[in-house]
Formats: C-alpha cells, structure tokens, sequence
C-alpha cells in the first residue's frame, strides 16, 4: 500500500469488542465504520476526513450539528505540556478521584477526560496545551479552524478532548449532534502521524475516524429520524415461454446498465399473477415478452400509470423506457 500515489483513502467496517464496561449506546460488542486517509499532513485533509462523518450525520437528519475541537501536539511539544498539567495535578492529588490517581501515573492525558463531578473543577483549571503547541502544531490548527470558518462549518475548541495513546497527533475531534441524550458524541477520530512507524512501517501520516452503526440506530431512534427508502425498481419485465425468460434475463441486466431499476418475475406465473407483482413494487412500466415477440424482435411496454401499451423494436426499448420514466 506504501506504493499508491498518496493519499492513500481507505474505509472499513466490522465488529469491534469493547475492554470497559458497557453503557447505554455503547456495547460490549458493536459494529463500527471507520474512514482513514494516508500519507498527507496537510490540514486540508483533516477537514475532508472530518466533513464525511459531518455530510453523513447531516443527511441522516441530525440536527446541531456541531465539531469538537483540539490538538493533542507532537512528540516535540507534548512532552513538555504532560509534564506541566502532572505538576499542577500533583498539587490538587487529594482533590481527584482513584481514577485519576492512577492516570496521573499512567496516562496523564486522560486526567483531562474524566467523567466524576469531583474532578471538573480540577479539571477547569488545568493548563491548556493550545497555549504549549510548538509553531509546526500551532499552525496546523490554525488552518485547519480557518477552514472550518470558511465552511460555516460549527465548532467548539475543546480543551478535555484529548486521546490517551502516543501515536496521536496534532488534530483530534468528534461530531456532536443536539438532542441525543447525555452521549452527544456521534464520532471520533483524530491525526495519528505516528501509527504506521509504531506498527513497523515507513513514518507515514494519517488521519480518520471511527462510527458505531448502533450507535447511529439508537441516536435516530431518539430524534425520531427515518433513514430514505431504498430505490424502488422502476420496471418489471413480465415473460411467457421459455425463450422469453430467456430473453428477459437479458433486457433486465442491458436496462440496469442503463442505471434504470429493473426486475423480472421469478417462477411460472400467470398473467394476472405477474401484473399484481408489479403493482405491488409500485413499478411504473412492465415489459411484455412472449415467445413470438422474441421471434420478432419486439417488446411491448405497459405505461402502469396512464393505462397505454405500445410495442417497440429491442433497439427502440431502452430510449422509450427512459422517455417514459423521465
């Protein structure tokens, strides 16, 4: 893959098994989509990644949508902010929770994203890294916060949003949306620059984001959100005899390459059988194909709308169809 002409753009979609203890929308085991893009450190390209999960919620429906936003820095300037926010944390150690205790040892980032009310206060006044970035990071920001403005795109710089693993870089983020209930946060992602050497590979910068599908069905649910119906196959070709079955096979597949939804009856119906088939599919035409009119070269086409039946050549049926559903 480290041979494609970058960015290398990627998604993928599987089960994903949880360490820690399932909540409501969040399960032990779930399905998540992920969108990754490889190779490009161009802020840019943060806010196309991040605009997919944005244009999906949005045309799902949700409402307020708005973007999360902040900078966890690089290995050049995040040492130095862990060090500052661990001295500070030293000094209010009696104030936190177990939790945090034990994160002040381990993982300090995550002091910023813990969740126990006797920590918030703490947490309000802890250094901010936006005001530790080196230029390389500040920079990188800036752009990317300008784009976003210039999209008229929402957003909240987020000082608590933070990720624990060191590979992270620079640009992490969620989508929220309004009304939701208490877990506002549709997605997450961020810049991993460092992931690709970690795993034993060419330095490579990346950036992406993962979505839980339940996570999507529950929050729909909740706002009363109805995904769009699937296409309705427009025509249904309608056979008797075995060479017209024959036929139809083919003319279903020649009016799908047309980008025109297409089925034909399956089975050894009647007439009348096939018919109720494409009222029920709601089909705006059905083609007509017997044995003699695959001897000739004809098909008849039933308008299901306005009642009119004509008969064309092959050549003539897929213009006419077309002029019939425009």
């Amino acid at each position: 893959m480290h041979m494609l002409p970058k960015p290398v753009k990627l998604f993928s979609m599987g089960p994903i098994f949880r360490f820690e203890r399932p909540q409501a929308g969040r399960f032990r085991q779930h399905t998540q989509f992920n969108v990754e893009a490889f190779g490009e450190q161009d802020s840019a390209m943060d806010v196309e990644v991040m605009s997919i999960a944005w244009q999906l919620y949005a045309e799902l429906g949700f409402r307020g949508l708005r973007f999360q936003l902040n900078s966890t820095g690089c290995p050049q300037c995040r040492p130095a902010y862990i060090e500052t926010l661990k001295a500070y944390y030293q000094t209010r150690r009696q104030e936190i929770c177990g939790d945090c205790k034990r994160r002040l040892d381990r993982n300090a980032l995550r002091l910023l994203d813990c969740k126990s009310p006797g920590c918030q206060p703490v947490i309000a006044a802890a250094p901010v890294i936006s005001r530790h970035l080196c230029p390389s990071c500040h920079d990188h920001f800036h752009h990317l916060t300008g784009y976003l403005d210039q999209l008229g795109r929402p957003y909240e710089i987020n000082h608590k949003l933070v990720r624990g693993l060191d590979y992270y870089t620079k640009t992490v983020f969620e989508v929220w949306a309004q009304g939701i209930g208490s877990q506002n946060a549709m997605c997450g992602g961020g810049r991993y620059d460092g992931l690709i050497e970690q795993l034993g590979g060419e330095p490579t910068p990346g950036i992406g984001f993962g979505s839980g599908i339940e996570r999507i069905i529950l929050s729909m649910k909740e706002q009363g959100l109805q995904p769009e119906p699937l296409p309705e196959p427009r025509v249904l070709v309608i056979h008797f005899g075995a060479k017209a079955k024959a036929r139809a096979v083919e003319l279903v597949f020649a009016l799908r390459n047309e980008k025109i939804p297409a089925l034909m009856s399956f089975g050894e119906k009647s007439f009348k059988a096939q018919m109720r088939d494409a009222n029920r599919m709601k089909a705006a035409c059905v083609l007509i194909l017997g044995d003699s009119e695959v001897e000739q070269g004809l098909i008849s086409i039933k308008d299901l709308r306005q009642g009119e039946q004509i008969q064309v050549t092959e050549a003539e049926m897929v213009a006419k169809v077309k002029s019939l559903l425009s």
